[in-house]
């Protein structure tokens, strides 16, 4: 199945604004002119200023915007991330949608941002998963990667990761990702271990890339890096990570750390927008 094209900042607009904006047109007058700065109110790393520029673009496309802070950067209390100026009622009408896109995915990216510090001197990667919010999944992914992450596959289409339930018929893998990848040249495989053991045999299984070991404690991700030995297979842990024991875990020398928490869990950053300047 194709993705189907969507435009998260279109459907944002109609779901806030729908047939009009009546407090905005009734209360402030079409000729008025303002300068809005958007002010991150803690410490954050701001990602999605392209998508909340974007939002005031659409309401009006004669705002003048400038991005303070590119997506990665580090934000203090008190730094301005996105400055506008035009007409005051094109940039009310736009506030809260833009200040959601830009908590929401600086949120991600700040989270993000924690998890790639706090394996920092390790070789492992800290990579999201596909627990997204419906609609915004290329956006939060975007999110991850300013924050320093890096992405997992994107759908069910462009990588093949056999979990347990695919395996309950199966009766020949090796004959089966040898197909796969002469249908689909390129693809990468990963296959989920829940066992030792299951390390044990897919590191025989030819074809498979990653090996994603499930819910391990760091004694049996570090056995399973010893079974992998000098093969050329990754590893991934996955589950059971926090930042609390995600030091723990990058130690164990896998490649790859899992974090479903950085994109379904993520706290809004604190936002606001500051109206400044008003003249008509």
């Amino acid at each position: 199945m194709t993705p189907e094209p969507h435009d998260p900042v279109a459907i944002a607009l109609t779901e806030d604004i729908g047939s009009g904006d009546v407090t905005t047109e009734q209360f402030v007058p079409p000729t008025l002119q303002a300068t809005g700065r958007v002010i991150a109110r803690e410490p954050a790393t701001v990602a999605g200023t392209q998508t909340a520029a974007e939002v005031f673009r659409r309401i009006d496309p004669e705002v003048e915007i400038t991005i303070h802070r590119t997506d990665g950067s580090q934000l203090d209390a008190g730094d301005c991330a996105i400055e506008i100026r035009g007409a005051a009622r094109s940039i009310l009408t736009g506030e809260r949608v833009a200040l959601n896109f830009l908590q929401q995915l600086s949120g991600v990216a700040t989270l993000t941002r924690r998890f790639v510090d706090a394996v920092a001197g390790s070789s492992a990667k800290i990579v999201d998963t596909r627990k997204t919010v419906p609609g915004l999944r290329a956006l939060q992914k975007a999110a991850v990667l300013a924050g320093g992450g890096v992405n997992h596959r994107f759908g069910l289409f462009d990588m093949v990761l056999i979990k347990d339930n695919h395996l309950i018929a199966d009766d020949n893998l090796t004959d089966k990702i040898a197909r796969l990848k002469n249908a689909r040249s390129g693809i990468r495989v990963e296959v989920e271990a829940d066992t030792l053991e299951q390390v044990a045999q897919f590191l025989r299984t030819a074809g498979v890339d990653v090996i994603l070991l499930d819910n391990m404690t760091p004694a049996q991700l570090q056995q399973a890096v010893a079974l992998r030995g000098t093969l050329p297979v990754k590893l991934e842990a996955s589950g059971g990570v926090s930042l609390a024991t995600v030091a723990e875990i990058a130690a164990t020398g896998v490649d790859y750390i899992s974090v479903g928490a950085l994109t379904h869990s993520a706290r809004a950053i604190d936002f606001s927008l500051e109206l400044r300047d008003v003249s008509r």
